[in-house]
């Protein structure tokens, strides 16, 4: 490239009739440099705190595999990546110099020649959402723990996962992932996390009401070291314990002694859920009977420990009860609409939230996801939603 003249450049201003008076005394002279190419850098927009992230010396990271969307992860949240074209080309200098700068730094010649690096017509634009974990449950109960004496554990034929190999698997990020490890009670056996079988997960629960029971503890006490001592000729300790800390929070007494307040909503859930599993309708009225009679004694069973789990039809005569899971749904908005009115033709508001809370955006409420996807009706008094499409 051949460097410009003052001369040259005022003769360049007056062509495009602009006046020199108005613009700053500094000039950039732009050539493009020998390894400019299209293609060669990615622009990536990003909001103030990724940028503090980075600048912190944490790493951003892009998830997913061949078939899937991209996502970017920082250490506790998830993006999704969208390309954005600009209809100015951007162009990438490097040590260019901001007129705040050049203001700022009188003394700075009045030309500077700069080469350009490179360009592009387009960046990536990043938008918070939602960690795409349904994945991470299918995963991990492909295969679960059926205990100590399954024969399929000990063929080591299973499907195992590392912590590492779940970063690399699953859209979301570290914390993300971890917390729903939590959600789902997975644990950790011999350094792969496993997600217990039901049946083998309701034999240790049933382990430790029937111990409660016969020892009469109060359920908001009960001590992990007698538990230890009196189940762990049946089955493994730490699965006593992980039982435990499924279904209790753990806390510490003045004495150092470590206890478990269980958590009673949970447990009639899980007992629910057992007896709904082998029939595809329950009569109601039985049901309530029979599921309160299974529960540990003190514990009083609700119909609303079922969200998200069960669903009542009262439009049938006797009224029924059968199970609908909502991690059983699809993880994307449109399709999980889309199943829920295959289900129900109509729903009333209180019914549909538990199967649609957990789509919410960040600041996002269950009416506004309802306006969006389902029209509204009133009968007898009631609000109604159906699909605003047509269900195949």
């Amino acid at each position: 490239g051949v460097m410009r003249s003052r001369g040259e450049v005022d003769a360049t201003l007056q062509t495009a009739k602009l006046n020199p008076q108005e613009l700053l005394p500094t000039v950039h002279c732009l050539s493009f440099g020998p390894q400019a190419g299209a293609g060669e850098c990615r622009l990536l927009q990003l909001e103030p705190g990724l940028c503090a992230e980075l600048e912190a010396g944490r790493s951003l990271v892009i998830r997913g595999e061949k078939d899937e969307q991209a996502v970017l992860c920082s250490k506790d949240k998830t993006y999704d990546m969208k390309i954005a074209d600009t209809s100015n080309m951007l162009l990438f200098i490097p040590g260019c110099k901001t007129p705040e700068q050049l203001n700022a730094d009188q003394a700075s010649c009045n030309i500077i020649h700069s080469q350009i690096a490179g360009f592009s017509n387009n960046y990536w634009e990043l938008r918070r959402c939602r960690p795409k974990l349904k994945k991470l449950r299918k995963l991990l109960t492909e295969d679960p723990y059926e205990g100590p004496d399954s024969r399929k554990d000990q063929t080591l034929t299973f499907s195992k996962y590392t912590t590492e190999d779940l970063l690399s698997l699953i859209q979301a990020s570290e914390e993300e992932i971890l917390h729903q490890l939590q959600v789902i009670d997975a644990c950790k056996i011999e350094g792969y996390w496993r997600t217990l079988e039901f049946d083998y997960e309701m034999k240790l629960l049933n382990h430790v009401t029937q111990l409660i029971d016969s020892e009469s503890w109060s359920l908001s006490k009960v001590p992990l070291r007698t538990c230890l001592e009196e189940l762990g000729s049946l089955e493994p300790t730490e699965m006593i314990e992980h039982i435990l800390s499924s279904y209790g929070r753990k806390y510490i007494d003045d004495a150092g002694e470590v206890y478990f307040e269980m958590h009673e909503d949970k447990i009639c859930r899980a007992i629910a859920q057992m007896l709904l599993q082998n029939a595809v309708k329950f009569n109601l009225s039985e049901f309530q009977e029979v599921w309160q009679q299974s529960v540990p004694e003190g514990m009083t069973t609700r119909l609303d420990q079922l969200k998200g789990l069960a669903l009542v039809d009262k439009s049938s005569r006797p009224e029924t009860i059968f199970l609908l899971k909502v991690e059983d749904l699809p993880e994307d908005n449109q399709g999980r609409f889309n199943s829920l009115f295959s289900i129900r033709e109509k729903w009333t508001e209180v019914d549909i939230t538990p199967y649609i809370q957990d789509l919410c955006a960040e600041k996002q409420t269950v009416g506004a996801l309802l306006t969006k996807y389902a029209r509204s009706s009133v009968q007898n008094g009631v609000k109604l939603y159906n699909s605003r499409r047509p269900i195949s």
